[in-house]
């Protein structure tokens, strides 16, 4: 058996409460009717028997012998000009005078009359010889004596009647209000259809229960910003990836430093803090879905391998060039010219061996050596030229060598891609190793170069410099830049 829809509950609760709403109002409006009805009724009883009480008409009736000749056709025209159902005169022990039915005449009246007697006006239900009414007793005083009594009544058949006439229009509107509230529920409803798909509380709790898991279980960085800019979601990976407050969601994206998430659709790769993050964006109905990923260790491990891979083009260059050198020493001797072959031998040893005695012996860092005499070696087959510094004086700086790998291999790389010729220059100072990468190059415009995306080579993807950034923070230390010479600072521990 399939469950109610959430909205197909809310509309039946939504039109039990009209409905008894509307009931209970009706109730207390009839009671409320009949009691304002009944106390109306008591006030015109009230003011008819005033009115009958001091007649002229009536005194001088009392004076005669019979006075009911006189006072019940007076009685009968009051009573059919004002509306009320009787009017008896009496007297003081509560024989009647008039009445409605001229049988009744001459007998006791039915009904209190103490009050009356002492002089009050006062009314109240009673049932008589017309059925339930309310009425109105009032003496009539003549000479500092109550000579007679009055009473005027309206039956509660009568009021009954009067109400019947009101509910009938009470009712018109109860329906109205009770078809206006049905129609605004069910429009409310098919609203609320709409944006629940017809699920019902338990299908809802439990999509919101599985949302809720997976958003947080996942490891990727999820956030949901609005059209206005406004993050409207974001997991716990999102926050930790990007160090977001704990108030981020309903802030909008450009108070927290994250507009550059939501430009372009494709993947792209950012720099926030000591992470490397990958970003994709994608348009959506509730506005733009960005997804966040980790690739800092695989950016690492990226690193190593073209410092590897560097290593390994350098040994090329390097055997290329020995390779060539080599056939040309074969062919002089093949060619009976030793002299010559042997005094290009030797003047290639010699500068082979005076490049690694200067790199060696100015940089006794074994890693950074070895980079140093592959980007030589590089740098000539590129047709660049890559010097070492006359002053340069560097010991072993107890520093991570694969940070200095990353600073001083990706300068290099970066100056060799800008200019034709690049110096380098690597000393321990006191208590800081400094590095001063130069070349002959326009060199950036500003420290943008340090930041996320920047190139010179104008595809918006360049990562080099921004990584030497990161590698100096992590060290600790301080980027100079002037023109196309940079100077890193880093802290010996």
């Amino acid at each position: 058996m399939r469950r109610w829809s959430l909205a197909g509950q809310m509309l039946v609760l939504q039109l039990l409460v009209v409905a008894v709403t509307v009931a209970g109002g009706a109730v207390l409006a009839l009671v409320q009717a009949r009691e304002v009805l009944t106390e109306d009724a008591g006030r015109t009883a009230s003011a008819v028997a005033l009115s009958v009480a001091v007649s002229p008409d009536v005194l001088a009736a009392l004076d005669e012998p019979d006075p009911s000749v006189r006072l019940q056709p007076y009685a009968e025209r009051v009573r059919l000009a004002t509306g009320v159902d009787f009017i008896t005169i009496m007297r003081p022990d509560g024989t009647r005078y008039t009445h409605p039915n001229p049988a009744e005449i001459g007998k006791r009246f039915l009904g209190h009359t103490g009050r009356a007697l002492a002089g009050e006006t006062f009314t109240e239900t009673y049932t008589g010889t017309l059925g339930a009414s309310r009425r109105a007793v009032t003496p009539v005083v003549s000479g500092g004596r109550v000579r007679a009594l009055v009473s005027a009544g309206i039956t509660i058949d009568k009021i009954s009647a009067r109400l019947r006439d009101e509910f009938a229009w009470g009712a018109l509107v109860i329906a109205l209000a009770l078809s206006l509230g049905a129609a605004g529920t069910w429009l409310v409803t098919a609203r609320l259809r709409r944006q629940t798909h017809g699920l019902g509380p338990v299908e809802l709790g439990r999509i919101h229960e599985h949302h809720d898991a997976v958003l947080h279980a996942v490891r990727e960085g999820l956030l949901l910003v609005g059209r206005d800019g406004t993050l409207t979601l974001c997991n716990d990976a999102a926050r930790q990836l990007l160090g977001l407050p704990a108030d981020a969601e309903g802030r909008h994206v450009g108070e927290m430093g994250l507009g550059e998430l939501l430009t372009g659709a494709e993947e792209r790769v950012h720099l926030v803090g000591d992470r490397v993050l990958a970003v994709n964006s994608a348009a959506s109905r509730l506005g733009t879905v960005v997804t966040v990923r980790d690739h800092t260790e695989l950016q690492a491990l990226t690193g190593q391998l073209d410092a590897e891979r560097g290593f390994a083009d350098s040994l090329r260059s390097a055997a290329h060039e020995a390779a060539n050198r080599l056939h040309t020493v074969i062919t002089l001797v093949e060619l009976g010219r030793t002299e010559q072959a042997v005094a290009l031998g030797t003047a290639e040893l010699r500068a082979a061996q005076e490049l690694t005695d200067r790199v060696v012996g100015s940089v006794r860092e074994p890693v950074l050596a070895a980079l140093l005499l592959g980007k030589s070696a590089e740098a000539a087959e590129r047709g660049a030229e890559l010097v070492i510094s006359q002053d340069s004086e560097l010991d072993d700086p107890g520093l991570d060598p694969r940070e200095l790998v990353t600073i001083v291999g990706n300068l290099i790389d970066n100056a060799l891609d800008a200019a034709g010729r690049v110096e380098v220059r690597l000393r321990g100072e006191e208590d800081e190793v400094v590095i001063r990468v130069a070349d002959d190059g326009p060199g950036p415009a500003d420290r943008a170069a340090f930041e996320k995306g920047w190139t010179t080579k104008g595809d918006g993807h360049g990562l080099g410099l921004a990584l030497v950034g990161q590698a100096v923070r992590r060290l600790g230390g301080s980027i100079e830049v002037a023109g196309s010479e940079f100077t890193v600072r880093l802290p010996v521990p």
